[in-house]
């Protein structure tokens, strides 16, 4: 199964932005033991490629995430990326991603900015920040964009996670109220199983 069918499937991906991970194996199978099994790595994070590649090899559903330039798309790769997710629209990253067959998940937030990532071959689209025009704006792209794949970033949480999906996303993004950065240098894997848990438990 590709990194994105199972997103799809899970309705969720989780993404770490943190100054450390104390143990990425752990981290991605707390996640998925709560229910996303899909996570995104951030380039923002110290070290990121060496913690894409443990976890990779672990078999964890790893993304990279903050892919800037055509060159981390391609280390991010190496290092056992099964997607990437750009914050906005990044030609090169999306030529990187397509030639090596690896699903882009492109960021956006206008209609204009949706269809150039849908142009630029991505494979689904990130709605970021999506808590500044809420839910019902993925209602109203989907009018004139109907087969657009919308993922929610950036605001999402156990309280409006339902309604975004109720409003056409395919998918939401858990962030810090799931995966805090002091949870994850702490190393609360149980602490993060259990917020994964409620998180998609509210996605209903």
């Amino acid at each position: 199964m590709n990194a994105l069918q199972t997103i799809l499937d899970d309705r969720a991906l989780a993404v770490v932005r943190a100054p450390s991970i104390s143990d990425p194996v752990a981290l991605a199978e707390a996640l998925a033991r709560g229910g996303i099994r899909a996570v995104e790595l951030t380039f923002t994070t110290p070290g990121v490629l060496g913690l894409m590649r443990a976890a990779a090899d672990a078999g964890a559903v790893i993304g990279a995430g903050t892919v800037l330039t055509d060159e981390q798309a391609r280390s991010a790769i190496d290092a056992g990326a099964q997607f990437l997710v750009t914050p906005g629209l990044r030609p090169t990253v999306a030529e990187v991603a397509l030639a090596r067959g690896i699903p882009v998940v492109m960021g956006a937030l206008s209609p204009t900015e949706v269809m150039n990532a849908l142009d630029l071959g991505a494979a689904a689209v990130k709605i970021f920040p999506a808590r500044a025009l809420g839910p019902v704006h993925f209602k109203d792209l989907l009018g004139p964009l109907p087969d657009a794949k919308l993922i929610p970033s950036g605001g999402v949480n156990a309280s409006n996670a339902a309604e975004f999906l109720s409003q056409g996303a395919v998918a939401v993004t858990a962030g810090t109220d799931v995966v805090s950065p002091q949870s994850v240098e702490s190393g609360d894997w149980a602490g993060i199983t259990a917020r994964a848990e409620a998180f998609v438990i509210s996605m209903g």
